[in-house]
């Protein structure tokens, strides 16, 4: 029997934390501002959904919109704060001008992170090369997951990407799992899991009102039935 599929939902405040949780999701990613797709939320908001229910909790990191990582120095204070608040597992990614990774700032604050576990976001889905990322992010430490679509477009062009790199499991720089964002869908699922992916990310499809309105508990519960039906 295959382990139970790992369903990641966005969060932006203690009622979709509730929601989440309520709906079955397994963790969440804390981000705010989704008109510039996501941005690092206040400490006081982690600590307020931190207190309020029991799953995992990935913080993002990122100051602006883009893949730029921009002030790195004050990324790394903003990390430090998290951390001083009880967060101990975080979302970040960065890319130069050319669209390689940043290893420089990825460094820096992997440094500050001291060990936690992280996730490598859909940066990687604009990067000019997938492989070469990977590689060269692959001796960092805590790094567990790559949050990726396949393609920057989403899923239904990615699709066959994810499932190579599926393929590709245990190699050098394809360790980390694969978490599966952006533009997914219901329908994706069977393809997804019959490759041996098991964790999936949603944000959009939690909330079938929209991005002003609450993750929707009846929502989550149908993608959790879904991945624990396959």
């Amino acid at each position: 029997m295959s382990k139970r599929a790992v369903l990641e939902v966005i969060a932006l405040d203690v009622e979709d934390a509730l929601a989440a949780q309520a709906g079955g999701a397994d963790r969440l990613e804390l981000v705010t501002d989704m008109a510039a797709d996501g941005l690092t939320p206040s400490v006081e908001t982690f600590a307020g959904i931190r207190g309020a229910v029991d799953v995992s909790l990935r913080v993002m990191l990122r100051l602006t919109d883009g893949f730029a990582a921009g002030d790195a120095e004050r990324l790394v204070r903003v990390a430090r704060e998290l951390r001083a608040a009880g967060a101990d597992e975080f979302v970040l990614g960065f890319l130069d001008p050319e669209g390689g990774v940043d290893l420089g700032a990825v460094e820096r604050i992997v440094a500050e992170l001291d060990g936690c576990r992280w996730t490598f976001h859909r940066a990687i889905d604009h990067a000019a090369d997938r492989d070469a990322l990977r590689k060269q992010l692959a001796d960092l430490p805590g790094l567990d997951t790559y949050l990726t679509a396949g393609s920057a477009t989403g899923v239904d062009e990615g699709l066959p990407t994810l499932l190579a790199e599926a393929g590709r499991a245990g190699e050098p720089g394809y360790e980390p799992e694969i978490l599966v964002g952006g533009g997914l869908t219901l329908e994706h699922v069977p393809r997804l899991r019959a490759a041996g992916i098991g964790a999936f990310h949603i944000g959009g499809a939690a909330r079938p009102g929209g991005w002003t309105a609450p993750v929707s508990v009846t929502a989550v519960e149908e993608w959790r039935r879904v991945l624990d039906a396959g």
